[in-house]
């Protein structure tokens, strides 16, 4: 296995950095039988990072340490989840003392634990010396969750299906925006909400990678985000952070089931201060406005996962 950085049973904790992703569009196109929802979408790795760092033990057991206390059950934190499917399906009896760095916020629509769980099994995967490929650990990764598999397969990608068919894309030319209340949204109370549309018009990756290489200077956005209505009824504090933004110029569109929020910039444009300097101003009025803490940060977009090459 060539690339990554030198990971062997003996080189103790070591951070691996576990990115976000943000959807530049979500369109719910159908729902099947089973009550999951066929989607398109298109995800976007951002610099923006958990850190993950694994130790091997012998004894099989699995140990996971949170810098945050969240208030999840090992049983439901989806690090140990991860570790524990891989150990099952492949019958592993080496374990892992696995400590999370945690820096991206649950229920803000920037898959943190659907990262960390990819991370995990990416890790252990090399750890405990499986030498499974990237094609072998897809499904695992589906088992856990569908915003999983992306971040197995390592570069942004247009998505169909539950979020599980994937077709490379070019990383975004832009530097990303991100605004991210204190505000917890449950994916699945958005999903089951009555008034969601699910039967908008399938699009073609063609047309999302012609939008691609047309992006310019222009701050505008491909398609748009279907589940941007529901979660603002949801919370109302949304709708006004959204309403705030884009009345002071900002063209800001949620990712995934929210909370964040985010705006794109073409490179070139970002060789001016001005919109960090808008945004600066901006950003001490919000808490008036929006009735929450706001944090903001301008991130990069990334052309691939930072553990890409130990899978390839």
């Amino acid at each position: 296995m060539s690339g990554g950085p030198d990971f062997t049973p003996t080189a103790g904790f070591e951070a691996l950095a576990a990115p976000a992703k943000i959807n530049l569009f979500l369109h719910v196109v159908g729902q099947r039988p089973d009550g999951y929802h066929e989607l398109q979408t298109a995800f976007q790795f951002i610099d923006f990072f958990d850190y993950l760092s694994f130790r091997l033990r012998q004894d099989g057991q699995i140990h996971v340490y949170m810098s945050q206390d969240s208030g999840i059950a090992r049983e439901d934190n989806l690090i140990y989840r991860a570790a524990r499917l891989l150990q099952q399906r492949q019958s592993v009896n080496l374990g892992a003392d696995i400590y999370c760095d945690k820096h991206i916020p649950a229920g803000a629509g920037l898959g943190g634990g659907s990262s960390n769980a990819a991370t995990t099994l990416i890790a252990l995967n090399r750890l405990w010396g499986l030498g499974l490929v990237r094609a072998a650990l897809m499904p695992i990764a589906l088992e856990l969750g569908a915003d999983v598999p992306v971040f197995v397969f390592g570069q942004p990608a247009f998505a169909q299906g539950v979020g599980e068919q994937l077709s490379a894309t070019a990383a975004i030319p832009a530097q990303v925006l991100l605004f991210t209340p204190d505000l917890f949204v449950s994916t699945k109370a958005v999903f089951s909400a009555p008034d969601l549309t699910r039967d908008t018009e399938r699009v073609s990756i063609y047309d999302f990678t012609n939008w691609l290489k047309a992006y310019g200077s222009q701050n505008d956005c491909f398609g748009r985000n279907d589940l941007q209505k529901v979660a603002f009824k949801l919370h109302p504090e949304l709708y006004r952070l959204h309403h705030y933004l884009n009345i002071h110029g900002v063209n800001a569109k949620l990712s995934g089931s929210g909370s964040s929020l985010f705006a794109l910039f073409a490179t070139a444009c970002m060789s001016s201060r001005q919109p960090k300097e808008i945004c600066d101003r901006m950003l001490s009025e919000l808490i008036n406005e929006v009735g929450i803490d706001v944090h903001m940060g301008f991130y990069h977009s990334l052309g691939a996962h930072p553990l890409k090459a130990w899978l390839d």
